[in-house]
């Protein structure tokens, strides 16, 4: 494959690979792959610090004001006529999207799964050590080239079907916030972003590309997270548009879908699309970061904003109902796609009770969202693709998508903050629960896994926050729990204590001790009870993840 323009003049001797040693690293980690990255740096870091900087700057008048709106400066562009540039046949039909880390099981099981696209998540479902980083970027080459078969430790075989029933791979790179410790250059860390799409792109867009003829599910597409203004999207459109000109590969072969999981971008839906519209494939409905996003944001900016357990705020509360609607509404009105949100049931194969339950609950859900007006929906895992594709088939037929369809009524600002209308209560057990799912879900994200199965439902690095960030939330505000008690630091560690104490008794001592368990919990509480809030637990936590 032809290196990008210019690596023949690369100072490749300021570029560090900090890691340890990854098997078959030297596969991804070549000079021209790596000075590629090191392109993407160079030319664009200042710019992701400059964003970076002015999302805290907006946070602060968020914090001053207690408000948001649609941008008055952006205004021509929501009133435009304008349209996204059309998606190969490859993202023509995403009625179930299944979603996952990059491990070698997951790579066969997802593209096998029978959903139509696979999100191949080096994100929130992926716990970002160096290994993880490396050996994911390994593990999509090799299934692109077919040699992926393996064998497990307990016998299993794992093979790929063939090409044409297999999902379209679809990347997600870490978040603009995020750096990538393992890999300097001119003595600076690289941001996760530049890494994992730098790598992917770098090694993989000729491949596709060159299997398009043949493939239909063949081309460099990719989900972008935590973006939280139009102007954070212009940078990715700007990154893309220097790829694909140092690749040689034509303006607009990338294809971009955006998720809205932070209440700012919510306000910027027609302007993110506006900015990435050679690129953009559409918006998804990232439901659980974009509590969080609620949350952090409107953190200490009064009772009204107070958000009840998660665990009874569902897409039909009001705010999150608006939310959906001005999605559907945007994409289809710019000719994207509206993706829906995370179906977070694992089905128990061993309890029919608790399987009904799950099922019965993800039909539900994925049938209003097909009625709603979506182009399809995520599951989190292979034995949900069924219900979700049952559900959209029942809307769709034949047909690929459904972006005629226009939910009528104007979304407005005070309908998309309107967090008080959501009803529910905040309760003992919805605060235990969340220091079980924080404290559990944290401990095996310090063990490398960022998708982690708890109580029934498939938790991530965004249902952690939101755990995390509620308590914080909850703290400020002095919240009385439905038990007459008032949420303090201290229950918050008494309930954080008994959880370790049940942890052991659950466990057993030798494999209590062989987790990370007392980490985990101090982690916990430094994002939980901090003065200040702290952005994302993945901050401290990298420090801790070795």
């Amino acid at each position: 494959m032809a290196g990008p323009q210019g690596t023949q003049d690369a100072d490749l001797s300021s570029i560090v690979v900090a890691g340890l040693p990854v098997d078959r690293g030297e596969e991804v980690l070549t000079t021209e792959a790596l000075a590629f990255v090191a392109g993407l740096h160079r030319r664009f870091e200042p710019r992701r610090r400059e964003l970076l900087a002015l999302r805290r700057e907006r946070r602060a008048r968020i914090a001053a004001e207690g408000a948001l709106d649609f941008l008055p400066e952006t205004a021509a562009v929501r009133a435009g006529e304008w349209k996204v540039a059309p998606v190969p046949r490859a993202l023509q039909d995403r009625r179930v999207e299944i979603t996952g880390p990059t491990d070698r099981k997951m790579v066969v099981n997802a593209l096998n799964s029978g959903a139509r696209v696979w999100l191949a998540d080096f994100e929130d479902a992926s716990a970002p050590t160096w290994h993880n980083v490396v050996d994911g970027q390994i593990n999509l080459i090799d299934a692109f080239e077919r040699r992926i078969d393996f064998a497990s430790d307990a016998g299993k075989s794992y093979a790929l079907r063939p090409d044409a029933e297999l999902a379209t791979v679809v990347v997600r790179p870490r978040g603009w916030h995020l750096d990538e410790a393992h890999l300097l250059v001119d003595g600076e860390p690289v941001a996760g972003a530049f890494v994992d799409f730098g790598l992917y792109f770098f090694h993989n867009a000729a491949r596709l590309l060159a299997r398009g003829a043949e493939d239909p599910n063949s081309g460099p597409y990719f989900y972008l997270p935590k973006t939280e203004s139009h102007l954070e999207a212009r940078l990715w459109n700007e990154v893309f548009t220097h790829a694909q000109q140092a690749l040689g590969v034509e303006h607009g072969t990338i294809k971009a879908t955006v998720l809205i999981e932070t209440i700012t971008a919510a306000f910027e839906m027609d302007e993110i699309l506006y900015e990435l519209r050679d690129h953009a494939a559409g918006l998804n409905a990232g439901r659980w970061d974009y509590l969080f996003s609620i949350i952090k944001n409107l953190r200490d900016a009064g009772e009204r904003y107070v958000l009840p357990d998660r665990n009874s705020v569902g897409m039909t509360s009001p705010f999150m109902r608006a939310y959906a609607q001005l999605l559907v509404q945007t994409c289809h009105r710019r000719g994207a796609h509206a993706i829906g949100g995370m179906a977070a049931f694992i089905p128990s194969r061993r309890d029919p009770e608790v399987n009904a339950a799950a099922m019965e609950k993800v039909t539900a859900d994925k049938e209003r969202e097909a009625g709603n007006g979506f182009d399809g929906s995520w599951v989190a895992h292979p034995d949900l693709v069924p219900v979700c594709r049952a559900s959209f088939d029942a809307v769709l037929g034949d047909r690929p998508h459904q972006k005629d369809v226009l939910p009528a009524g104007e979304v407005t600002a005070a309908e998309l903050l309107d967090i008080a209308g959501a009803g529910g209560s905040c309760t003992a057990a919805g605060l235990h629960n969340a220091v079980q799912v924080g404290v559990r879900y944290i401990e095996a994200w310090l063990r490398g896994l960022g998708a982690v199965g708890i109580f029934n439902m498939m938790e991530d690095a965004a249902t952690a926050e939101i755990s995390r960030s509620q308590i914080w939330q909850w703290i400020y505000n002095g919240v009385v729990l439905d038990t007459g008690a008032k949420v303090t630091p201290d229950l918050v560690r008494d309930l954080v204590a008994t959880e370790l104490a049940e942890l052991r008794a659950e466990l057993g001592d030798q494999a209590y001790e062989a987790g990370r368990w007392t980490e985990a919990a101090g982690l916990f509480e430094q994002v939980a009870l901090a003065d200040e809030f702290v952005d994302f637990l993945t901050l401290p936590g990298y420090a801790l993840l070795g």
